[in-house]
């Protein structure tokens, strides 16, 4: 990065980096897929884990709302001029303690204000992007989450605010997604298009994200969406989970109380 089916059971499957499951504590996110409404009150027989097929009892689960360190991705491409307005909604959201970096995205990655907790330098940044080329989306991500967080003190988020289309990218999917779990970091993707809905999911899925369709939320009446997907990102469990050996390659993660819910994970390391 430069410097200037719908089933019984909501369900998550993770295939995790070889040797990386470590840890007996699983940060898991919850939300209404159509709302992005962050579900509470679930208690630990709400949850059901498989790891590698095998059951792992769930032994507490904690609600958390956390400080976040935020890295906004905006979308600077050609046709990025259509989030600038949800941008500055998002902007309007950030609590005392919180800071965000903002990074301009088309075919390159530009980071354009470091973390700060003044949202007018934020908002001053955002009215000065230039828009222009096409969106690498996956190249962008990786670039910020390569390095982007050395100095976070609290939980790690990167807000992709996103048209919704791809071009092409150098990086894939899967690159990105052992990155974020390695430097512990959440991609929550926030898009207006559904060209790219099955990427965004995934990237929200395996890095205990959530993703939002801008355009569902306004026709459930949710126009200035911001309030409600702050209040995901701040929301999330910790799962214990009994024993302490270390997780395998494959983990599933179920909510069997709330079979419509957007579920995502991440061991926590």
């Amino acid at each position: 990065m430069k410097t200037s089916g719908t089933g019984r059971l909501a369900c998550l499957c993770l295939i995790a980096i070889s040797g990386a499951w470590g840890a007996t504590k699983v940060l898991v996110t919850v939300v209404d897929p159509k709302t992005g409404a962050a579900l509470t009150g679930l208690k630990a027989d709400d949850f059901s884990v498989l790891d590698d097929k095998t059951p792992r009892r769930v032994e507490a689960a904690e609600f958390t709302r956390d400080t976040l360190d935020i890295m906004l991705l905006l979308d600077s491409s050609l046709v990025g001029p259509m989030v600038q307005p949800v941008a500055e909604n998002f902007v309007a959201q950030l609590e005392p303690k919180e800071q965000m970096a903002v990074v301009a995205y088309h075919s390159s990655a530009d980071l354009i204000q470091d973390f700060t907790s003044s949202r007018q330098l934020i908002l001053r940044a955002i009215s000065q992007m230039k828009f222009g080329n096409e969106p690498h989306l996956l190249d962008a991500l990786y670039a910020a989450i390569d390095g982007g967080f050395q100095n976070s003190p609290f939980r790690r988020v990167i807000l992709l605010l996103t048209s919704g289309l791809e071009g092409y990218s150098r990086t894939r999917d899967r690159e990105v997604i052992r990155l974020a779990r390695r430097n512990q970091v959440s991609i929550y993707p926030a898009y207006m298009a559904g060209n790219e809905r099955s990427l965004l999911e995934m990237l929200a899925r395996e890095t205990g994200g959530a993703s939002f369709n801008l355009r569902a939320m306004k026709k459930a009446g949710n126009a200035e969406p911001g309030k409600r997907v702050f209040d995901a990102l701040r929301s999330h469990y910790t799962l214990t989970l009994a024993g302490n050996l270390g997780l395998g390659e494959k983990l599933k993660v179920e909510v069997k109380s709330a079979p419509k819910a957007q579920v995502s994970a991440m061991a926590l390391e």
